[in-house]
């Protein structure tokens, strides 16, 4: 069986997209499939570029830039991209392959002309992994008001989801988003957990015994600084905390609020805190080795649900959790049910403080729960699973 898997991110990426689909196509290749990543880049300087990654083929396409440039530049990259990579892929040695099953990961919602071109050529089945409900986001998040510019990009995700056979959301809640779409006689809708691959331990350029605060408990951020995690709350709880001599901070990442929370750091002189630019993924084990809490944030504005990479990073390394959410989030249930953290949904410094010095005080008495968060890991978000679910749908008529 062979598979096209086609995204935006993948390695050398760092983000957390990037690694997900490094994982997914590590695991559809180890299951026997023949895997081919589709993958723009705004770096090549010819059409298109072929390479072996684990097993995986990779097939690098010239595509507009899209990433840390300003919002009207982007989209219109976006845009233009999956038609870009449709112009290059044809001048491609894989110009002419018939695919058994394609699938694409959501952001970016742009990928729809492309799937629908090789799936129609293919007379295939498509799986389109959605991991955050744009435009619906950005407008919770005051970023895109209901105008022109949503209306536009409506009738991109809308035409996107007409492509997909198969849609695997994060979360029951997001569900009912998709009831439209689950009305549709050919069309399912279904939730598809995030997943993460085990890495070792290779050990981290983050040594957290030189920092000021060594030996003390570490509750570490590693991720995205943007608008959508609405960080501030955990530096205001940083600075409530600065009292507690066993507590420290550290936040490891980039973003577009990154280099403004650093300086409202150092401006409220937080000597329990430091800031790191983003690492090679390879590194967090070792990094999470030399902490105790792993700190999820998302702005309480949010009215769809997710399930951060973050979040099954820190369950993977046996990392309870402390989570600032928005209310109604699914993983407010999981965090509890499943006993491997606390979490606030109300946005009150007074009640996460409490959470935060509650759960130092947990991991001292309780010893099982790193077992827990390492047991819900192998569990719910194993690459495994996932491969598993969206080749059954593939083969599902």
């Amino acid at each position: 069986m062979r598979i096209a898997l086609i995204a935006d991110a993948y390695p050398p990426m760092r983000s957390s997209g990037a690694v997900q689909l490094r994982d997914l196509s590590k695991e559809f290749f180890r299951q026997g499939f023949l895997t081919t990543v589709l993958i723009p880049s705004a770096e090549l300087e010819v059409p298109w570029l072929l390479e072996e990654m684990n097993g995986v083929q990779v097939l690098r396409l010239k595509a507009p830039k899209t990433k840390d440039i300003d919002y009207v530049r982007r989209t219109v990259g976006e845009f233009l991209m999956p038609f870009m990579m449709l112009h290059n892929l044809r001048k491609s040695p894989l110009a002419n392959v018939k695919w058994d099953g394609v699938v694409w990961y959501s952001p970016t919602i742009f990928l729809g002309p492309i799937v629908s071109v090789l799936k129609k050529a293919s007379k295939c089945r498509s799986y389109l992994i959605i991991r955050d409900i744009f435009p619906e986001w950005a407008v919770d998040m005051g970023l895109l008001r209901r105008g022109l510019a949503y209306q536009f990009f409506k009738a991109v995700e809308r035409y996107q989801y007409s492509v997909a056979d198969v849609i695997g959301v994060q979360t029951v809640a997001n569900l009912s988003y998709f009831d439209h779409w689950m009305q549709r006689d050919k069309q399912r809708v279904e939730v598809l957990q995030n997943w993460l691959a085990d890495e070792p331990d290779r050990g981290c350029s983050i040594v957290v015994s030189e920092e000021s605060f060594a030996g003390r408990k570490i509750f570490v951020y590693a991720g995205n600084m943007g608008v959508a995690q609405g960080m501030d709350v955990l530096l205001d709880m940083a600075e409530q905390l600065q009292g507690r001599k066993d507590i420290g901070f550290l936040f490891v990442g980039r973003g577009h609020d990154a280099e403004r929370l650093q300086s409202k750091a150092q401006t409220s002189g937080l000597n329990n805190v430091a800031f790191y630019d983003e690492i090679d993924p390879k590194e967090i084990p070792g990094l999470y080795a030399q902490c105790h809490i792993g700190l999820v944030a998302l702005d309480p504005r949010h009215k769809t649900h997710n399930i951060p990479g973050k979040f099954l990073s820190y369950m993977q390394c046996g990392l309870p959790v402390l989570a600032t959410i928005n209310p109604g989030n699914d993983l407010e249930t999981l965090i509890t049910t499943e006993r491997v953290g606390r979490v606030c949904s109300d946005s009150s410094i007074v009640n996460l403080q409490r959470q935060a010095e509650e759960l130092i005080d947990a991991i001292t008495v309780d010893p099982e729960i790193s077992f827990r968060c390492k047991s819900l890991s192998a569990r719910l978000f194993s690459p495994e699973v996932a491969v598993n679910q969206i080749i059954s749908a593939l083969r599902s008529k």
